[in-house]
Formats: structure tokens, C-alpha cells, sequence
């Protein structure tokens, strides 16, 4: 049963219009001396649920509210649009036990053109194992920790993705295709097993100042969604943590750990 549900276009009207309210009451309600009214707070997407149909509907409402679906094609297409991760694709050799390349989303050509790079402050980058491989490596990070497998939840099967040695990974922008710095408008993603409301995303500016940070609904062996877009493209990078703990063969009770499953952010602008 998931948290909430999402019926109806008026239901998902009243939810986006809420979260713009809590957004503009979080970043304060008021106005300069002038009386000029401050600009607009970024919308909030949010929900959880026991799988993935439960999920669906916030996603499915995040990806509209930024546009059309622009695929893994090079260079900018636009103003509008988003591109999107599902992890799916990578192939066997970066997958795990394999590490991952930090740049592997930001190729040069398609469907690899996706104009994103993912580093950590850990020892790597890890896509989980295909359910069926010849190494007969276990699925859902099951090479780390056997219970894994079990706990860890797909929204798009069958890989995940997850940093190593940290619960960490700052996510930055550029051009697709290129080595050209982006931003964009937004950035959500789809998360599995979150516990605790220690998993979050902070944005950041061009010029590193925090564009707010923002909590991950909790959902215990479960899936969750955030996604948050401004008025503009201002996103320069965000900072995305995965529960209180990297992942481990000890992990045990008061640690929080959570991978993730989708990517979604808005179109990436150069300067």
C-alpha cells in the first residue's frame, strides 16, 4: 500500500501547488522594502510506496512538469525537456563487482549523451549485478551484502546504482556530449529502502551557494521519490545522500542505507 495516492489531475494540482507553497514558506514569505514580491520557490515532488506502481504517479508528474523526454542525444536540445538514468543499459563490465565510470552518461555520442557526471568522496561508483550474468554475481548489490538482494527494490528493473565507500555522490551538469558546464532546472530520482530522514538532496548554484535542501520520504523496504525544479535553470550540482552509513557486510541495526533507481533532471543549459 503506498503513502499516498495520486488519482486525479486535481489531486496532483493541489500537491504541486503545495509544494510550492511549503518551498515559498521555507525559503521566507516576505518582501524587500520596495514591496517587490521575492521570486518564485522551486515545486516539490514527493511520494512513496511498496513498489513501483505505487511510485508511479509522482514520477510520471515530475517528468511532465519539466517536458518532453529528450533522450541520450548530444548538445542542447532547448529550453524544455529532461533527460533520464535508468541504469539498465550498462553494460557487464561496469557493473558489479565492476566499478562504474564517472562520466559514463556523458559520452560524446548516443544514447550516452546525457550531459551528467557522478563523483563521491568514496572508494567508487557501483551499478548493481543483472538478475541473470555470467559470473553469477548476486542482483541489487547482493555482491556486498547478501541481504541486499532481498531488501533492495527496482523501480525500472533491474539495476541500481549506488556509491562505494560513502554515502555520498555529487551529481554536476554539462553540455551532453561535452565537456561544456551546465545547469538545469531540476533533478529528482527514485529511491529504495530509505528508513530514516537522514536521505537528501541539496542544490547548489554556479557560484556553490545552497539553492535549499530537501528530504527523501521515508519508505522501509519500500521505494520513495524527489524531485524539485525552479523557475530557471540554476542547478549547478547537487549533493545526494544515501541513508547514515555506506553500504557493507555489517550492516546492522541504527545504520540507514539506501540505493537508487532513476534519474530524472531537466534539460542541461551552457552558459
Amino acid at each position: 500500500m503506498s503513502v499516498a495516492t495520486l488519482q486525479h489531475p486535481l489531486r496532483s494540482a493541489r500537491r504541486l501547488i503545495l509544494g510550492v507553497s511549503l518551498s515559498l514558506l521555507l525559503a521566507g514569505c516576505g518582501s524587500d522594502d520596495q514591496g517587490t514580491p521575492p521570486p518564485p520557490g522551486p515545486v516539490v515532488i514527493s511520494g512513496a510506496g511498496a513498489d513501483s506502481s505505487a511510485l508511479a504517479a509522482w514520477v510520471n508528474d515530475y517528468r511532465a512538469l519539466l517536458g518532453q523526454d529528450n533522450g541520450g542525444d548530444p548538445g542542447t536540445r532547448g529550453r524544455s525537456g529532461y533527460r533520464e538514468l535508468s541504469w539498465d543499459g550498462v553494460p557487464a563490465e561496469f557493473s558489479a563487482p565492476n566499478g562504474y565510470p564517472a562520466d559514463f552518461f556523458n559520452a560524446p555520442l548516443p544514447p550516452r549523451a546525457r550531459g551528467i557526471v557522478l563523483e563521491t568522496p568514496g572508494t567508487g561508483l557501483m551499478v548493481s549485478a543483472a538478475v541473470e550474468n555470467a559470473s553469477g554475481v548476486l542482483p541489487r548489490f547482493g555482491n556486498i551484502n547478501a541481504a541486499y538482494a532481498e531488501t533492495f527494490k527496482t523501480f525500472s528493473a533491474e539495476k541500481l546504482f549506488s556509491p562505494v565507500g560513502s554515502n555520498l555522490v555529487n551529481v554536476s551538469f554539462f553540455v551532453p556530449g561535452t565537456s561544456l558546464p551546465a545547469t538545469v532546472r531540476g533533478f529528482g530520482a527514485v529511491y529504495t529502502d530509505v528508513d530514516t530522514r537522514h536521505t537528501a538532496f541539496e542544490y547548489f548554484d554556479r557560484e556553490g551557494r545552497s539553492l535549499g535542501r530537501f528530504e527523501t520520504p521515508i519508505s522501509d523496504h519500500g521505494l520513495s521519490f524527489l524531485g524539485v525544479a525552479f523557475e530557471e535553470a540554476v542547478v549547478a550540482r547537487v549533493a545526494v545522500r544515501y541513508g547514515t552509513s555506506s553500504l557493507g557486510p555489517g550492516d546492522g541495526p541504527g545504520t540507514d542505507v539506501a540505493v537508487m533507481d532513476n534519474f530524472i533532471f531537466g534539460e542541461p543549459q551552457g552558459e
